[in-house]
């Protein structure tokens, strides 16, 4: 009788065992981040807040995550993959497809939750690299106005202008140059020293920085701090149209010490600190 207590007890500690074993196995592994694979080291705080913004799309652009692109055909090396990870943002609008004046299209994708309120002055690095074509360049209309048919970067802000204290909207908008490469990945294009920005609106008609005269990067942070409550920021967004026909792909979307990479699982956070 006593052999058989001792077996049941001995039984009842080895299942014991077992089950905190096991509990403490599922609770590591659904705390310790990622130590491996495409994304180690990976923050993916905000992942699910980024996406098309609806408000902000106009007819039926694509913007859609996605692998590749790899290059055009011949294209081999470091140049003929994305920038980071596998994936990017691919791009597509049309020039003649609405019925809208003008009629061409417009997409955003972005981020309407994780960068409300943050202080546009604070901006200090911002840019992408880019995979663009040939043939986006003719559809731009060919020579070097046409190698300026570029994806955009774009802040919806509240402007805060002393000078237009009833103006609370306005879109900072990057107008990038022409990338330094066609048929393959672009270098990271910063867009604080290259390219021009123009605020939408009563904003840009008071600060000078409109589509018609754009500023630098620089010369917008100056006139939008003429004294007034400091400037904010609202949504984040890769963005292209109203113009001309695009195709192409966007990765590593630098918004300060963050990189941004675009792949067909989702938008990863990578934090860099430089």
């Amino acid at each position: 009788m006593t052999a058989r207590i001792d077996m049941y007890r001995k039984t009842a500690l080895a299942v014991t065992a077992l089950a905190a074993l096991t509990f403490s196995t599922i609770s590591a592994s659904a705390s310790a981040p990622a130590t491996g694979g495409s994304h180690a080291g990976v923050n993916h705080r905000g992942e699910d807040h980024w996406g098309v913004i609806t408000r902000n799309t106009i007819g039926s652009p694509v913007a859609d995550l996605r692998n590749g692109p790899f290059g055009s055909a011949g294209v081999q090396g470091p140049a003929a993959r994305p920038p980071y990870g596998r994936g990017s943002l691919g791009i597509e609008v049309a020039d003649h497809s609405t019925s809208l004046t003008p009629p061409s299209e417009k997409v955003d994708f972005g981020n309407e939750v994780d960068f409300y309120g943050d202080p546009v002055l604070g901006l200090k690095r911002v840019g992408f690299h880019v995979f663009q074509t040939d043939e986006n360049i003719a559809y731009g209309g060919g020579g070097a106005n046409g190698a300026k048919n570029m994806p955009n970067i774009r802040f919806e802000i509240d402007p805060n202008l002393a000078a237009a204290p009833t103006t609370h909207y306005s879109t900072m908008n990057w107008q990038p140059d022409a990338s330094p490469v066609t048929g393959e990945w672009s270098p990271y294009l910063d867009a604080t020293t290259t390219g021009s920005w123009f605020l939408t609106g009563n904003a840009g008609t008071v600060t000078g920085c409109d589509l018609a005269g754009p500023c630098t990067f620089q010369e917008l942070r100056t006139a939008l701090n003429d004294g007034g409550a400091a400037p904010t920021i609202k949504t984040a967004a890769v963005g292209k149209g109203r113009d001309y026909m695009w195709i192409g792909a966007v990765d590593g979307l630098r918004i300060n010490q963050d990189v941004y990479d675009f792949e067909a699982d989702g938008v990863h956070r990578l934090r860099r600190g430089w």
